[in-house]
């Protein structure tokens, strides 16, 4: 196989486990906690940064979505007190999402069910060297990327 049918294969591969992955996780964690995938990767990059909160410019780069997806996601995790907005005193066209201590509890909740699922779903076919091996292995993929949550 030559490397750019090699490198076609791993970026089709990618996207059949990134669908993979949403199907078996996704409705599990908005069944038990109300939260879309895309909402808890918000909350988990508020829950690591500092004084939990982040302009929505630099959410939507570590999600790699746009502005409006961003504001979009944050609406009903407003409504659901998991986030609130909140100006910049030194300059009025800054907003940040912050997250609340409702928020806090969620994410800590929902990351440990994922926590518990992520396990489910390598415990049968996977050895820890080579779950350890494939974190590594996109680790590197990501690593360019803003917002790392390891």
């Amino acid at each position: 196989m030559t490397d750019e049918n090699a490198s076609y294969a791993a970026v089709l591969r990618l996207f059949r486990a990134q669908s993979f992955l949403e199907a078996r996780l996704g409705p599990p964690l908005a069944s038990v906690h109300g939260l879309g995938l895309n909402e808890l990767m918000l909350l988990m990059q508020l829950a690591r940064a500092p004084l939990h909160r982040l302009r929505r410019v630099d959410l939507a780069a570590m999600l790699n979505a746009s502005q409006s997806t961003v504001t979009r996601m944050a609406l009903p995790l407003e409504k659901t007190g998991f986030v609130k907005r909140e100006s910049d005193p030194r300059d009025a066209r800054v907003a940040y999402v912050v997250l609340t201590k409702a928020g806090r509890a969620i994410v800590d909740q929902a990351e440990d069910t994922l926590r518990q699922m992520s396990t489910e779903l390598f415990r049968d076919r996977w050895t820890d060297k080579e779950i350890a091996a494939l974190g590594g292995l996109l680790g590197r993929f990501t690593a360019a990327l803003p917002g790392e949550i390891p």
